[in-house]
């Protein structure tokens, strides 16, 4: 049977014999009426565990709206037309509003990009600004010890309204929510002290009310004042499915479980072999970003088993910190140690890689240089048909196989 994966603009073609196939993950069928805009819309008339926005908000009042960077797949164009017609409808002027971008640790981005994020009529009828870790004012600290300092625009707005898309997150459970204030317009500092939690294993993909880095993202949302968000789920080829609006935390909720309801998959058993990417571009355009997939599929391997990350990488690691240390580490097992040792924004991902190579090989599919993914630890594959080939070959002909082809959003879980 022949497989297809995402690989940057193009695909991988693989082919996969029957007797050993257990399946290929999917989202679940979920019935929708509504999709899109006019999903947002339904959302805000309908809030979860609070008042209309357009009842919480006052004429004279300034708006700060958080949403995500170029990095995240949150369709923010879609959801600001029917949020600003809520503000408007509420006495809310335009030049009392101002959409922030929340880069977290991010680079900040053109006006180019402001533009096609925030969409035409938001970004010609209010203020689009980035977050500065530079600029932010100080709420205390968390009863984790974690500094709450947050970007002052959002600091000193009368309003605060988060947007996000709800997904899996391979350490905070989910991303959404209060996430959109820590990390989102944090300093680095905040994020290094909330983020070296990570190793902790409670803090792992659809945990919520067990995972205290979740927790201290919300405790310091509450600090700081959320007054209502927007989040969204969106299907496999990122349109909008549903929209919650409301509450921080009760509307986020009941975000994260439709997306249970959508992307959550139950296996009987784990697999010897799992063939894994990021559905192409532009999430798999390097190895920081393709990591969220290699992340989900150690859920759904054997131990002593392979995981075949299809990925293009064609922009390299894609992040600074996270190559230098993936590239000076003597082993992979150093940057678990390491990351005990020095939480490091990046270098997160290079021990995340690490722990998965704790349980299985991962050969890598990409355009990366053979040599220089050897020297990350990765065993470099030509194809994803060679990389299955070679795996056969490692495990027997009987090894059972599993597919992951939007590996990001759908979370395996053994229950058999």
């Amino acid at each position: 049977m022949k497989l297809q994966f995402g690989f940057g603009t193009g695909v991988q073609e693989v082919e996969v014999p029957e007797r050993n196939f257990l399946g290929e993950l999917h989202a679940n069928e979920v019935k929708t009426e509504l999709t899109g805009e006019a999903e947002v819309r339904r959302a805000l008339s309908a809030p979860i565990g609070s008042p209309r926005l357009k009842e919480i908000v006052h004429p004279g009042e300034t708006v700060a709206i958080i949403t995500s960077d170029i990095t995240r797949p949150m369709p923010t164009y879609k959801v600001m037309p029917a949020l600003l017609d809520e503000l408007y409808e509420a006495g809310i002027r335009k030049e009392d509003i101002t959409l922030v971008f929340a880069l977290g640790s991010h680079r900040k981005q053109t006006p180019e990009e402001h533009k096609k994020l925030a969409g035409e009529r938001a970004y010609r009828e209010i203020r689009c600004v980035d977050s500065d870790p530079s600029d932010c004012v100080s709420y205390g600290t968390t009863s984790r010890g974690t500094p709450v300092d947050i970007f002052r625009t959002v600091a000193e707005a009368d309003r605060r309204i988060c947007l996000g898309n709800i997904e899996y997150h391979y350490f905070a459970g989910y991303s959404g929510g209060a996430k959109a204030i820590m990390p989102g317009v944090s300093t680095r500092e905040a994020i290094q002290a909330n983020h070296s939690r990570m190793v902790l294993p409670e803090c792992c993909a659809g945990a919520l009310e067990t995972n205290p880095l979740r927790m201290d993202i919300e405790e310091a949302g509450a600090m700081v004042g959320i007054d209502f968000i927007v989040n969204v789920v969106l299907s496999e080829h990122k349109e909008i499915l549903r929209a919650v609006a409301g509450d921080p935390v009760k509307a986020h909720r009941a975000g994260c479980k439709f997306l249970d309801t959508l992307y959550r998959k139950e296996l009987k058993e784990a697999a010897d072999i799992v063939l894994v990417s990021q559905g192409g571009a532009p999430k798999d355009l390097n190895l920081y970003q393709t990591q969220k997939a290699l992340d989900n599929a150690k859920h759904a391997v054997k131990d002593g088993g392979v995981i075949i990350l299809i990925g293009s990488c064609k922009e390299g690691l894609g992040e600074r910190t996270f190559e230098e240390w993936m590239t000076t580490a003597p082993t992979a097992h150093s940057l678990i140690e390491r990351i005990g040792r020095e939480f490091k924004l990046g270098g997160h991902k290079a021990a995340a890689i690490a722990m998965v190579l704790e349980k299985a090989e991962v050969d890598l599919v990409s355009e990366l240089d053979d040599d220089f993914v050897r020297s990350i630890f990765l065993t470099p594959q030509p194809s994803a048909q060679a990389a299955l080939d070679h795996a056969l070959e490692k495990l027997g002909k009987d090894a059972t196989i599993l597919a992951m082809p939007f590996g990001g959003s759908t979370l395996p879980k053994v229950v058999g």
